[in-house]
């Protein structure tokens, strides 16, 4: 093997070790459950003492997760972009080697066009055919001439457009490579945020005694109870008759299978799911994938009215689509909550909803 091919696969070969290293799945992480009225979001470090009113403490708990879950969507959504970036440097990485060889060819080409003319005794084809005295040589030269100078001329057209393909390989691979590692600065940066919000919420219900944390998730199961008794009164689901896609039966079976297992941040299954992991997955199982994250299902899914919904469809809840869960109907979801939860049935108005979209519109 050339000198030239040996470095640019050793190249080829680094760019795609940098890439499997780089792109290797971050810490599992799942969608937290946010209040039905966050507040501003208290500093990690606040930990209020037991005796503190339990009412203000959920809503402090609700605030922690619902920040923890806004994180979480920005890492999925980071790494989300860095595998796609990352095939997309594998793929570049390909092409320069598949470059470097069809150049090294042309090269090739070209020096067994010069030794055949150090062969001729160093007379180029025209030369010869302009010296030559014998008619029929002159006529066969002329058409060999012709011939020549077109291969010629294709040859370094091709050489010089392959070079010019490489240089732009290059230069596309390098961009790449630094939007992949500001996606990874992205990421960390998420992550640690999560981390510091799910550490502060843990830290402030150790401090509870056994019968506040009874009393807290009493408090917590009252205030979602509160809020699907409100949205119900509203008649909302008087209109509701919405029947399931076959790819949506698909999709709540495969949502049903996951009852019970555990929130993680960042989880896809099969053992554990956030909540976007979770509605994600479970519509890939129905051949029908959809975005990553909550925000993004927000963004690019077709948005139908509640009255309209359907099970298999997501509703999207908060102004900012942190969390997303999956219509089972009879006004009922199930999703992964937040950390420390698992996935779970619900009543779809327990939280704000801020609409509802449709993966198979």
């Amino acid at each position: 093997m050339r000198s030239g091919k040996r470095g640019l696969l050793t190249a080829a070969l680094t760019v795609l070790c940098a890439v499997t290293v780089l792109s290797a799945p971050g810490t599992a992480f799942a969608a937290p459950h946010p209040a039905p009225s966050p507040t501003a979001t208290p500093g990690p470090t606040a930990t209020p003492a037991p005796g503190k009113d339990l009412e203000e403490i959920r809503r402090k708990l609700d605030a922690l997760y619902h920040d923890a879950a806004v994180a979480t969507d920005a890492y999925n959504a980071a790494e989300e972009k860095a595998r796609k970036q990352s095939a997309e440097i594998v793929a570049l990485a390909k092409k320069i080697v598949e470059g470097q060889q069809k150049l090294e060819k042309l090269k090739d080409q070209a020096g067994a066009a010069a030794r055949d003319q150090y062969r001729t005794g160093g007379l180029s084809a025209t030369a010869q055919f302009l010296l030559s005295d014998d008619p029929g040589q002159f006529l066969d030269g002329a058409g060999r001439v012709l011939q020549g100078q077109q291969a010629a001329k294709k040859l370094m057209t091709e050489k010089t457009r392959t070079q010019k393909e490489l240089r732009e390989y290059a230069q596309d691979a390098s961009a790449r490579w630094k939007k992949l590692e500001e996606g990874r600065k992205t990421k960390a940066a998420a992550k640690k945020k999560i981390e510091k919000q799910i550490d502060a919420a843990e830290k402030l219900q150790s401090r509870l005694e056994k019968k506040e944390k009874e009393r807290l998730a009493r408090l917590e199961q009252e205030a979602a109870d509160k809020a699907q008794t409100a949205w119900l009164d509203t008649g909302v689901l008087k209109d509701v008759h919405g029947k399931a896609s076959a790819q949506g039966e698909k999709a709540v079976k495969y949502a049903t299978q996951q009852l019970g297992k555990p929130y993680v941040w960042g989880a896809e299954g099969p053992d554990s799911f956030d909540c976007s992991g979770l509605t994600s997955q479970a519509w890939a199982s129905a051949g029908h994938p959809v975005p990553r994250t909550s925000q993004e299902q927000w963004r690019q899914l077709e948005h139908v009215d509640v009255k309209d919904m359907r099970p298999g469809d997501l509703i999207i809840y908060f102004d900012d689509a942190s969390h997303v869960a999956m219509y089972i109907g009879d006004g009922a979801i199930i999703h992964a909550p937040r950390p420390g939860r698992t996935v779970t049935i619900a009543g779809a108005g327990s939280m704000p909803i801020l609409g509802v979209v449709r993966p198979d519109a």
